[in-house]
């Protein structure tokens, strides 16, 4: 992406509270006009110290923020015309749902009638239009949750902020407000920047996602691109399930490596973050990659035993004793062929090298 396309830039920003530990280092991140950017990463990684730097109410330590070509470090929360949702919703309980969503619209002097027709917009948008003269607590979490979004989008900012937003609601409730949320953005052309820890919720809303751990993008990516294509060990980790093996490089094309492993087998994999032959490295391995009983095409075969079954409808979760451990996920498509498969019994497992990947070996390994 060149320079011309970035609306939100953060320019080798970096962070500190005590003057000594960095919360964030040295970020460098460009985000598109009208994209929906997820700052994805667990409790600590610095994620919401961006945003809430961006929003104007943490300060830089050093570098530059631009919104939309302006630097805007030194320009008050109110003043940057950014649309911010909370996890806690934070209405003003007092008020009706349509004075809340008017009161934005008041601060910045709109007319009467703008105020109305903006209102009655907003609402119908995020399926409330009955709800207006209701008072926050007459409302359940998920429409309190809607009005919240209606609020950050009632004044028609470029760029809304969404710090966790989802948090407080059921597992339902949360994945049916994602594909709102997102629908919402793809309607209105609105640039967003999403702060949350899950990582499901990152994979369905996204445009991309900027992976975050100890205060430094460990990659940024599409969605896809994160989940096929981890660029180290900790992605691979943190983005969906994963299975991980670990051994020795002993051969190094420059694209496929041959992995001694730790048990005596021996597995080829990309060569995608490894130090050359003679370096430990983790092979990464998604479960719905792996096939049971596989024939001579694949050319990676290890002994498992099923351990454990559980049927999860469209597919069979196996956890197998593999290389002597007992936490290896295959994912079985339900079919009458897998259908057989018994706790205690000895299969082979098999996968292609290209659909594993050699990274570094983490550091709490």
């Amino acid at each position: 992406m060149s320079k011309g396309d970035s609306y939100v830039s953060f320019q080798s920003v970096q962070k500190s509270y005590d003057g000594e530990t960095l919360v964030i280092k040295n970020l460098n991140l460009d985000t598109e006009r009208g994209e929906f950017l997820t700052m994805l990463g667990p409790s600590g990684s610095g994620k919401t110290t961006c945003l809430m730097m961006l929003a104007g109410f943490e300060t830089a330590t050093h570098g530059e923020i631009i919104l939309d070509g302006v630097p805007i470090n030194n320009v008050p929360p109110h003043k940057r015309n950014i649309g911010m949702v909370f996890q806690n919703y934070a209405l003003f309980p007092h008020m009706t749902v349509n004075e809340n969503l008017a009161f934005p619209l008041q601060v910045r002097k709109f007319q009467k009638s703008d105020i109305e027709d903006r209102v009655k917009k907003v609402l119908e948008m995020v399926q409330l239009g009955a709800f207006g003269s209701r008072r926050p607590m007459q409302l359940s979490g998920g429409q309190q949750q809607r009005v919240a979004v209606a609020r950050a989008l009632v004044f028609e900012p470029k760029l809304v902020l969404m710090d966790e937003p989802l948090g407080a609601l059921d597992k339902q409730l949360r994945e049916q407000m994602q594909y709102e949320i997102k629908h919402i953005h793809e309607n209105l052309e609105v640039t967003v920047v999403y702060v949350t820890h899950d990582q499901s919720e990152a994979l369905t809303m996204s445009n991309r996602i900027a992976v975050f751990d100890d205060g430094e993008i460990q990659q940024l990516a599409a969605p896809d691109i994160l989940y096929e294509a981890p660029e180290n060990a900790f992605v691979a980790q943190f983005i969906g399930e994963n299975n991980t093996l670990f051994g020795k490089v002993i051969e190094d094309d420059g694209e496929i490596c041959t992995v001694n492993l730790e048990s005596g087998e021996t597995l080829k994999a990309l060569a995608v973050n490894i130090e050359g032959v003679g370096s430990e490295t983790m092979i990464s391995l998604r479960p719905e990659r792996v096939v049971v009983n596989p024939d001579s095409d694949y050319p990676n075969s290890l002994t498992a035993i099923v351990e454990e079954l559980i049927y999860l409808g469209d597919h069979i979760r196996s956890r197998m004793n593999v290389c002597g451990h007992d936490d290896f996920i295959v994912k079985i498509p339900n079919s009458a062929q897998h259908a057989q498969l018994k706790p205690g019994e000895t299969v082979q497992v098999g996968w292609l090298a290209e659909d594993s990947r050699a990274l570094d070996v983490p550091v709490s390994s």
